[in-house]
């Protein structure tokens, strides 16, 4: 599968939880390799490490202030850090679970792991350089961050 296939089930993935989930479209940016070492994160970052065939993270980031209207469009009253945080996570794995439909059994995904605050440190596996998926939703900004090799 060529690096475009991939970023495309990634990109489709995105696109179509904020459809179903907030039921309001999200536009995706152009995806690019990022030009430092550690891509810029958020307020919060739902982070699934991948193994099998490929090998690598996905996480998805995203500001706080973003994740609340979600919840509230989702009909939650609860904009607390806990729900935050399972949000977030929720995210990052529903987008890994969608994407290992398309790149078979083989991709392994493990159970999230969330990080809060913009100072926090992804681990990226040595040697690859992540690609970043920009996400717009109404005024808000998050990234999906792509590291995998294999």
């Amino acid at each position: 599968m060529s690096l475009e296939s991939q970023v495309a089930v990634f990109v489709d993935g995105v696109l179509n939880y904020f459809d179903t989930t907030v039921q309001q479209s999200a536009q995706c940016g152009t995806p690019h390799l990022a030009l430092s070492d550690k891509p810029e994160i958020s307020d919060y970052t739902g982070v699934i490490q991948v193994t099998g065939k490929r090998t690598g993270m996905v996480a998805f980031t995203a500001p706080k202030s973003m994740l609340s209207v979600m919840l509230m469009r989702m009909q939650e009253t609860d904009m607390g850090h806990e729900n935050l945080c399972d949000l977030v996570g929720e995210i990052a794995n529903t987008l890994s679970g969608n994407a290992r439909r398309d790149f078979g059994h083989q991709f392994q995904i493990s159970v999230p792991s969330v990080l809060s605050g913009r100072d926090s440190q992804l681990e990226y596996p040595p040697d690859l350089r992540p690609i970043v998926i920009p996400i717009d939703w109404r005024n808000y900004h998050a990234r999906l961050i792509v590291c995998l090799g294999g």
